[in-house]
């Protein structure tokens, strides 16, 4: 379905250094369904140029019910698998936390949620609609001193038709995660749009791979030579930070 291209014809992602958004951890979601998949994957990732990994599973009342120990204790699983493998990479977790009333629930009860970097938090959101909740969510957590990062903005519906609402977000503090196979249509062309007006107006902090399988790793691969990516990559990325 995807051609692949020759190193010399590739973006090289050295720039980026790391990967903030992937499901690496086995059994935890719908990433990965061994440790055997997850180390064929981060092999890649090393090939590809990416010096670290924060790997984030979701958290989702409805499905994944995860708690920072079990995404902690299956992280060291996996640091344990690639060491015997001789895979050297340091990876790290964090979440992908849903945006329901479970989430909101943690909040009150001030339980300590996953995050990585200078304490940045990883959420998402309905695809369809804009929840009722969201600005609230936004105002509370950075309040806690959590720094919100709303995952793949330019796949939402009630973004994409409405670009006042991404500005909107953007003046509340919101940081930005944009997909790497967003940029070359891997989804739909509206998205592919949104994306490129996102990298265009410079409002792209995060670059992630989003890469649950090894389909997802070879629309990652064929991104690599896209010239909205080359365009992503010269932009001030808090990848680098990491």
């Amino acid at each position: 379905m995807f051609s692949f291209f020759k190193q010399k014809n590739q973006v090289r992602l050295a720039p980026l250094e790391t990967d903030i958004h992937s499901h690496l951890l086995p059994h935890l979601d719908d990433g990965v369904k061994s440790m055997e998949e997850s180390g064929q994957l981060i092999r890649q990732f090393i090939d590809l140029g990416y010096k670290k990994i924060i790997t984030t599973p979701h958290v989702m009342n409805d499905f994944y019910r995860n708690e920072p120990n079990d995404i902690l204790e299956k992280l060291e699983l996996l640091r344990q698998h690639l060491k015997s493998e001789n895979i050297n990479i340091p990876i790290e977790a964090a979440a992908e936390y849903y945006l329901d009333e479970s989430l909101i629930e943690r909040i009150n009860k001030g339980e300590k949620l996953l995050t990585f970097g200078s304490n940045y938090l990883l959420f998402e959101t309905n695809f369809l609609t804009e929840p009722f909740q969201l600005k609230e969510f936004i105002f509370s957590v950075t309040t806690l001193g959590y720094k919100p990062v709303l995952a793949h903005p330019e796949r939402y519906q009630y973004l994409v038709n409405t670009f006042e609402k991404v500005e909107d977000l953007k003046n509340r503090g919101v940081l930005f995660q944009i997909n790497i196979p967003s940029i070359i249509g891997a989804y739909s062309k509206p998205i592919q749009k949104l994306t490129i007006q996102l990298i265009e107006k410079g409002w792209v902090d995060f670059l992630g791979s989003d890469c649950h399988n090894q389909i997802h790793m070879n629309i990652l691969k064929e991104a690599f030579r896209n010239k909205y990516l080359k365009r992503a990559l010269e932009l001030p990325l808090l990848n680098r930070s990491l």
